[in-house]
């Protein structure tokens, strides 16, 4: 194993992961043909940001992971289990303690539940992200309790699209042409009145922990439909999530969002996600 380092490993040089209580070069990891999320896309996860060698908002990743696995038919996890795959994986490949574990649940064709962690670096992060809007109109990925499952397509191709266009984020939007998420995020949209906004779970989004968070800590955020037409006539746009917290969306399209800086409610969000619980 290599020695202590501060800096932060790409996927591509952790050669570990955590399979099922072992942790295996993965390499030599494997997974059974009969996997469900690898033939039906009926899996759940997390990607849970660990600093200085510990989870952040962890009893959270574990509650999300166990309703997942219940909605999805999974079979029964134990929270010792998830929490045993985070600190083994963390110590065994992030040495500098900081980075990136994704947990994944799935069960094989006898019913039997597997959890497969992989970790990363925290890659670049820049403090302000630019951001297109996806031509990609559907329901959303996830199902009505937004469990973040293994079938995400749409998000996935979103995703790519913003990457080919050199873009951090990219924002989905139904058929209506309302915001649904973002592809690796939840958005909150300030309205030039100061009002802060973000759209309801119901339009198919994923139930966020940082999404969460910012509603339980926050009073008077509205859940309501967002047009596009909004989008660039908003006063600040906030994408958040578990593992980045909060980033202001400066530029949508190739315009500027608001002044093109960040805003207060930038900043009230990144307060708001600092603590642990």
């Amino acid at each position: 194993m290599p020695p202590p380092s501060s800096e932060c490993p790409s996927r591509a040089s952790i050669d570990v992961c955590w399979v099922d209580g072992a942790l295996l070069p993965t390499s030599q990891a494997a997974v059974r043909a009969d996997d469900s999320a690898f033939q039906e896309g009926r899996g759940c996860y997390t990607s849970v940001r660990i600093a200085s060698g510990r989870a952040r908002f962890e009893a959270r990743h574990v509650e999300r992971l166990q309703r997942g696995a219940k909605a999805l038919r999974l079979g029964d996890i134990r929270a010792s289990a998830i929490r045993r795959a985070l600190d083994e994986l963390a110590a065994a490949a992030l040495p500098g303690g900081e980075g990136v574990i994704r947990l994944q649940l799935s069960c094989d064709g006898e019913g039997a539940t597997h959890l497969v962690g992989i970790a990363r670096g925290l890659g670049v992060d820049p403090a302000q992200w630019t951001a297109i809007s996806v031509e990609l109109p559907q329901r959303g990925g996830a199902l009505a309790g937004g469990e973040k499952t293994t079938s995400r397509a749409a998000l996935a191709l979103a995703a790519q699209d913003a990457r080919a266009a050199g873009a951090d984020e990219a924002l989905l939007l139904d058929e209506a042409g309302c915001l649904i998420e973002g592809a690796r995020s939840n958005l909150f949209v300030a309205t030039r009145d100061g009002a802060l906004c973000t759209p309801p779970l119901s339009s198919g989004a994923v139930a966020g922990i940082a999404r969460a968070i910012a509603l339980e800590r926050i009073a008077g955020i509205a859940e309501r439909e967002i047009a596009q037409s909004k989008l660039l006539d908003a006063a600040e746009l906030i994408a958040v999530n578990s593992v980045r917290g909060a980033r202001p969306i400066v530029r949508l399209d190739g315009r500027n969002v608001g002044g093109g800086q960040p805003g207060g409610w930038s900043a009230r969000l990144a307060r708001a996600l600092e603590s642990d619980d």
